[in-house]
């Protein structure tokens, strides 16, 4: 018979925790090796590099620096890429900002196993907040994030937009941790971003059918999530796709990159260039390869990130042939260790469990969580910025819903009054004063090159002059 774990995610088999204790083996948080290769085109590709960092706000370290004497349980890893377009001010800032205000939803003093089943909630309060303080400094840029965070075995992956994280198993198994937010790709969210009062089509020829990739109207943006691109209208959100696994000690890589990666290389032509190699060797042959197979069309950026059984410095071991992409996590894990994991030292089986997946984009969705979890979280401060509020002050996320509804109109989270403004705007409840109208372009005239995410040049869609170059790329 097989025992599963309880909801906190570990699923280690009954049997597994046996042999562990005969083995006296304590279960210790893995080492880990990293590195990073781009070729810049535009110069708005930037990454976030921190193998140690405190998990309290304000303590966050900078590049390479030691998290002030932390032990090793009260550290965390984090590693990310922000591709900007239409200017690298939206990048910057995310890359300035974002870490901190994730780290200051999360209640103080909560035990490591807590911390790990609050994160996903704080990173939709963080992405949030992040985009509504940099909607303030009248930017028009924005960007895609792909954000990691490792704690222990676990992974957390939170992304917005199409820089995408993959992660082969020790075994050779591939798993998605991100999602696409390309319109092209994503049905829903097409549905969701009209819906809420963008229009979305392709660039229409006078007289003959839309070419290029679907986009976004006003603004021609090809994404539907996002940080900043305020000018092209709220209902291109910030609130990011959220996926946590738990590794087994036999360990993984993670396959970090931009769109300039991606748009050249499919997911396992990309793992098998990196066969044998190093992180950073990893890392360079992608974007080597990248680079070679279409060009340099675009800042083409990639993170590898090897996680480690503890004293193991090198690549993991993949058995070849044996990889196939996995869309679904939940694979049943054997109570039996293979005769190689136990010559390893009592290793777990090589699974990769899912812990936690969400990708709606309603805040009400998002912030509210069941008992008992919900009672981490301070009850009348701001889900989304943590101001302090007194009774009453707030405005529940669900204040919407019927009072018939089987969740209470009048129950937290609540929002400040600005967030809640802020969720309003996202649901396509209210309009922006700066709001453009929503027009579908005619293409008159071709010689302009526009940023390769937008279809126009700045200031975004002021002209119908576009480049019949960019309108044909998928970009």
């Amino acid at each position: 018979m097989e025992v599963q774990g309880e909801v906190d995610g570990s699923g280690v088999p009954l049997a597994v925790l046996l042999k562990r204790e005969l083995c006296n083996q304590k279960v210790e948080r893995p080492d880990m090796l990293f590195g990073e290769a781009s070729k810049s085109k535009k110069g708005e590709d930037f990454t976030f590099l921190l193998p140690k960092c405190s998990r309290r706000p304000g303590q966050a370290q900078a590049d390479g620096e030691d998290a002030g004497g932390a032990g090793d349980d009260d550290t965390i890893s984090v590693f990310a890429i922000f591709d900007g377009h239409n200017g690298s001010a939206a990048a910057i800032y995310t890359r300035e900002n974002l870490l901190n205000n994730v780290l200051a939803a999360i209640p103080p003093n909560l035990t490591s196993e807590e911390w790990t089943t609050a994160l996903p909630r704080a990173l939709v309060a963080g992405f949030v907040k992040t985009d509504k303080e940099f909607q303030t400094k009248a930017a028009r840029s924005g960007t895609t994030v792909t954000f990691v965070i490792i704690d222990g075995w676990v992974v957390t992956v939170a992304s917005v937009g199409d820089s995408r994280c993959i992660l082969e198993s020790a075994e050779g198994s591939v798993y998605f941790l991100s999602a696409d937010h390309r319109l092209d790709t994503n049905e829903e969210e097409v549905e969701r971003v009209t819906a809420s009062g963008g229009d979305v089509g392709r660039i229409n020829i006078a007289g003959g059918a839309g070419i290029g990739p679907l986009r976004c109207w006003p603004g021609g943006l090809c994404l539907s999530r996002s940080i900043g691109d305020i000018d092209v209208g709220e209902f291109i959100v910030p609130v990011p796709h959220v996926k946590q696994v738990k590794l087994s000690n036999a360990g993984g890589r993670l396959v970090i990159a931009s769109d300039g990666v991606w748009d050249a290389l499919r997911f396992q032509e990309a793992l098998n260039y990196t066969r044998g190699l190093p992180a950073e060797a990893a890392a360079s042959r992608i974007v080597k390869e990248s680079v070679s197979s279409k060009g340099l069309r675009d800042d083409t950026t990639c993170i590898v990130v090897d996680i480690l059984p503890p004293e193991k410095l090198s690549p993991p071991l993949k058995k070849h042939g044996k990889g196939g992409i996995k869309a679904l996590f939940r694979r049943r894990p054997s109570d039996e260790l293979t005769e190689d994991q136990m010559d390893r030292g009592c290793l777990e089986p090589d699974v990769v469990e899912e812990i936690y997946e969400e990708g709606s984009a309603m805040l009400a969705q998002r912030l509210k969580i069941n008992y008992p979890t919900g009672n981490m979280f301070k009850l009348h401060d701001c889900a989304v910025c943590q101001l302090v509020m007194k009774p009453g002050e707030g405005i529940s996320v669900h204040g919407s819903i019927p009072r018939n509804s089987r969740v209470d109109p009048w129950g937290g989270p609540f929002l400040c009054s600005s967030c809640q403004l802020k969720k309003e705007a996202m649901e396509g409840k209210q309009h922006l004063t700066n709001s453009q109208p929503t027009v579908q372009p005619v293409l008159k005239s071709c010689h302009m090159v526009s940023d390769h995410k937008t279809a126009s040049p700045f200031p975004r869609f002021d002209s119908f002059n576009m480049s019949i170059s960019f309108l044909l790329s998928p970009f």
